[in-house]
């Protein structure tokens, strides 16, 4: 399936592929550094070794912090049209991911549309399908097998997937861990839930965890990486880095350590809801036991409270991780806890988890990723309105904006008027300052 081996294989003996020549470009390190990165396993480049990509994307230390934006049906609402415009708004809106999510209708087909349609990298959980599949066709989620657990992911893979969530750390270990921790939430993943009930019932070890190994040849033969799953992520913020939680992660590590070992790509998903004062401990926690791989979490959201507001909580989470070594943020949308969001969940999702992620590049490097900052900030000063615009993470909304309020000969400023304050001084420090 690859002639020159795997992507590590062919970085190791100086062969660069085009792909990550390509996912370089806009980055702080050169793809020299980005590929050592990938070979440490400090980084990843995210690409099926079938597929072809317009916007292929690396991820990991030293690098823009990326964002990923999820879609996909649901056995309420299957509309394959729309989650192709789910994904196109996504991608508009500057998603370097997309995962589909999909669990209703024909999911082989939705997979399988988004990925023909896809410009960035895609992710899956085929454990979601397995699941539904051995309700199907056995009666019952924890009646599957191991076989249909890894028959759906290499199909997955087959299909062009680029990356999975696998979650292997759901462990008996770490389910009797969870069963004394008294947490309010239990576990709110529902791959984790689906995995610790089939344990519970056959009383057999998780075989994503026992036939390991399976899945590492699974992932070598199609250049898959592996994004190790949270199955006990914090649902609440009062569980967040509990016993449960921490036991999953050693197990996360341990497994980093065998895909290092095989040449397989891997990162770390983690939480969940953890309150402001545990995000920083968090992540140095999950980058100390897991090695430095690529870590991916979901917000966090540091608080419960806030439904219809759970993007800006996520992002609130997501700025801190970040700046404190967290590589990629899974977008949150307004709808998170309510409801399946639409078109335009999306795109406010996706918008407002790029700010975080560009606020905490900020704070990791301030002297590649505020030359953006720098080039709005003389744009104010000098009153260029439309150079503003095109400069924002959202032109169209900031051109909505404008439109609504500028002044008739846009020499003032739309909130001062008259009173502009930059105006104002330029005259008095001198009129040259203000052309920039």
């Amino acid at each position: 399936m690859k002639e020159n081996g795997t992507l590590i294989e062919r970085l190791n003996s100086g062969d660069i592929p085009t792909a990550l020549e390509r996912a370089a470009e806009g980055e702080p390190l050169g793809v020299e550094d980005i590929a050592a990165e990938v070979v440490e396993g400090t980084a990843v480049l995210t690409l099926n070794s079938l597929r072809e990509l317009a916007r292929p994307c690396a991820i990991g230390r030293g690098l823009r912090t990326k964002v990923n934006a999820n879609l996909g049906t649901s056995a309420d609402r299957i509309d394959l049209a729309l989650e192709l415009e789910k994904l196109e708004a996504a991608e508009d809106a500057g998603a370097d991911t997309v995962m589909d999510l999909s669990t209703g209708g024909d999911i082989d087909a939705v997979r399988r549309a988004v990925i023909g349609k896809s410009k960035v990298p895609v992710g899956t959980v085929p454990i979601y399908q397995a699941a539904i599949e051995s309700q199907d066709r056995r009666g019952s989620i924890v009646q599957m097998t191991s076989d249909d657990m890894f028959e759906a992911i290499e199909r997955h893979a087959a299909d062009g997937v680029d990356f999975v969530t696998v979650h292997c750390g759901v462990t008996s270990r770490a389910i009797e861990a969870l069963q004394k921790t008294g947490r309010i939430a239990d576990i709110v993943s529902r791959g984790g839930a689906f995995l610790s009930g089939w344990i519970l019932f056959n009383e057999k070890e998780n075989p994503l965890y026992s036939e390991f190994d399976r899945l590492l040849d699974i992932a070598r033969r199609y250049e898959l990486t592996l994004s190790l799953g949270d199955g006990f992520r914090p649902g609440a913020v009062a569980d967040a880095t509990d016993a449960a939680q921490v036991q999953e992660l050693i197990t996360l590590g341990e497994l980093v350590g065998r895909c290092r070992e095989a040449g397989v790509q891997a990162m770390v998903e983690g939480p969940g809801h953890v309150p402001l004062g545990q995000v920083v401990e968090n992540v140095k926690l999950a980058k100390d036991i897991c090695r430095g791989a690529p870590f991916y979490v979901l917000g966090p959201l540091v608080t419960d409270v806030a439904p219809g507001y759970d993007h800006i909580v996520a992002g609130m989470g997501g700025a801190l991780a970040a700046a404190s070594g967290a590589d990629y943020l899974c977008y949150v949308t307004p709808r998170e806890h309510l409801g399946l969001p639409g078109v335009e969940d999306v795109r406010e999702g996706t918008v407002v988890t790029r700010i975080a992620a560009h606020a905490a590049d900020l704070a990791k490097d301030p002297d590649f990723f505020m030359r953006w900052d720098n080039d709005m900030s003389r744009a104010r000063k000098a009153l260029r309105w439309e150079e503003q615009v095109e400069l924002s993470i959202n032109p169209s909304r900031a051109r909505g904006i404008l439109s609504e309020c500028s002044v008739s000969d846009q020499s003032g400023c739309t909130m001062c008027g008259e009173f502009c304050a930059m105006r104002f001084i330029a005259n008095y420090l001198g009129s040259d300052r203000n052309t920039c």
